[in-house]
């Protein structure tokens, strides 16, 4: 474990030491283009949750900080808005290949701050800057109307104008994505924002605005800011000049951002916590189901919103499938994100660890067995083993909440309408996946699923090109796809009279 522990350091060094040099590792805020220390020399620790190395101090800003970049962004933002489509685009098209010039030290960066497999930190790069591309494009597809009048000397025309000032507040899970898939629309519409990554992660948000600013992107037109989360949070909230938040996080932290919204009427687009069911019926293809349960399941670690939450199993399966679903978990190889073949990295900290533990505990207790792992991994710090839990209740707290972690709770069920019925049985409703031959039962299961996302026979349907959100408590509005645009316009409506 020392060995380990020891030889992890001296990889986070010349990690670091390669990102430094290609100007990629960023500590400070960004505000008007400027690299700022916190105004009172504060900063936070940035840990690597696979070895516990501190890799960084970075910049601990608060409300004054957080002022000052939104009032960057009001600046920037008549000059940004009034660009051309086109002008906008090639900006934004300039971000993208650098994003993808960088995709290796990005995604080294995204291990050493989050703990995913390198490989599959890469695929994030990779995924986040499709966002950029994607919006590039639809930037000059911001179409309005004509109406026809009611009257012959009238005009009646339909503009959609950017919304202003935008606030981001982004997750740990996704240090990349989760900024350009709000930060692309945002800037192609021709808004300014704000962005907050999260305190856990804030290096890979830090090293992409590095890249924003040598594509070309104007200054204050993009700021980062983070440290004191609520202070900016609140500032963010009461600013009169931010006209529209957008948030991906935890149910609770989304209410509190939408009742604050209330003050100034804010437009907000909250994406929320999830509890994805993933239903394999009898008639399923078992290969199939297996690939996409376990994909769904095990990504970054159990730590993603649509990752399955229950694995609901129809009776007839449920022996074959959960002794194959087990012996499949079983394989899977837990570690550093650096080192070869792993696919399961640490959970982000040790809070996660107790979550995942309490929900375990809390199943086993009310009569779940453990088929496979069950506790700390160990390799000790924030590794937890992949773990399978049968004989599951939806009573039970880990099919109530999101577990965030390697856990895979299996119901048990007899019936299609019994299946919905567990399904729908929550106040979540972002992604649902299902496994059946049957083309009927495909077409009704996935309509009488309340959720935003359904994946039939496969497990990994996020993409730039669809549209990502949620029914119920999984939050409002819609990210990626030509719908994502629509978050961040204003409709007006000019009547011209006099025209006959």
């Amino acid at each position: 474990m020392g060995d380990w522990n020891g030889q992890m350091s001296t990889e986070t060094e010349s990690v670091v030491a390669r990102l430094k040099s290609c100007g990629l590792f960023q500590t400070k805020g960004l505000i008007g283009g400027k690299w700022t220390d916190a105004y009172d020399g504060r900063t936070i620790e940035v840990n690597n949750p696979a070895s516990g190395d501190v890799i960084a101090s970075v910049a601990c800003m608060g409300e004054r900080e957080t002022k000052d970049a939104i009032s960057s962004a009001y600046e920037a933002f008549r000059h940004w808005s009034m660009l051309t489509a086109a002008e906008r685009s090639g900006r934004l098209r300039n971000w993208y290949n650098l994003l993808m010039a960088h995709k290796e030290e990005l995604g080294q960066l995204i291990t050493l701050e989050q703990g995913k497999p390198l490989k599959e930190a890469i695929g994030e790069v990779t995924y986040g800057a499709t966002f950029i591309e994607f919006f590039a494009e639809e930037a000059k597809r911001v179409y309005g109307d004509i109406i026809p009048a009611t009257l012959p000397d009238r005009r009646l025309f339909v503009l959609k104008q950017p919304i202003g000032v935008v606030g981001a507040v982004t997750p740990w899970n996704f240090p990349l994505a989760m900024i350009t898939r709000k930060v692309g629309p945002a800037l192609a519409c021709g808004c300014t924002v704000v962005i907050k990554p999260s305190e856990l992660t804030p290096l890979t948000a830090l090293a992409a605005a590095e890249l924003a600013i040598q594509s070309g992107i104007p200054p204050g037109v993009l700021n980062v800011v983070m440290g004191d989360a609520p202070a900016i949070g609140t500032c963010l909230m009461e600013s009169p000049q931010v006209r529209k938040i957008t948030f991906t996080g935890s149910t609770a932290v989304g209410k509190k951002l939408m009742a604050g919204a209330a003050e100034t009427v804010k437009k907000v687009s909250l994406e929320l916590g999830g509890n994805a069911p993933c239903i394999i019926f009898d008639d399923a293809d078992l290969e199939v189901a297996l690939k996409g349960s376990l994909a769904t399941k095990f990504r970054n670690t159990g730590q993603t919103c649509v990752c399955a939450n229950r694995i609901l199993v129809q009776e007839g399966i449920y022996e074959k499938f959960t002794n194959a679903f087990s012996k499949a978990v079983q394989n899977l190889k837990v570690g550093n994100g650096f080192d070869e073949g792993v696919v399961l990295g640490p959970l982000i900290n040790e809070a996660a660890i107790q979550k995942v533990e309490s929900f375990v505990q809390d199943a086993i207790s009310k009569g779940a067995k453990t088929l496979l792992g069950g506790k700390r991994h160990s390799l000790g710090m924030n590794f937890y083993e992949p773990t399978v839990i049968g004989d599951v209740k939806n009573e039970m707290l880990i099919a109530r909440q999101e577990v965030f972690g390697p856990v895979a709770p299996v119901i048990r069920f007899k019936t299609e309408e019994e299946a919905i019925q567990i399904a729908n049985d929550t106040n979540a409703g972002l992604a649902a996946y299902i496994f059946t031959n049957s083309i009927k039962r495909s077409w009704r299961v996935s309509e009488a699923l309340e959720y935003g996302i359904v994946g039939v026979n496969e497990g990994l349907v996020s993409t730039e090109v669809a549209p990502f959100g949620g029914f119920k408590q999984s939050g409002l509005g819609r990210e990626g796809s030509k719908y994502g645009l629509d978050e961040y316009l204003e409709i007006k409506y000019v009547c011209m009279g006099n025209m006959g």
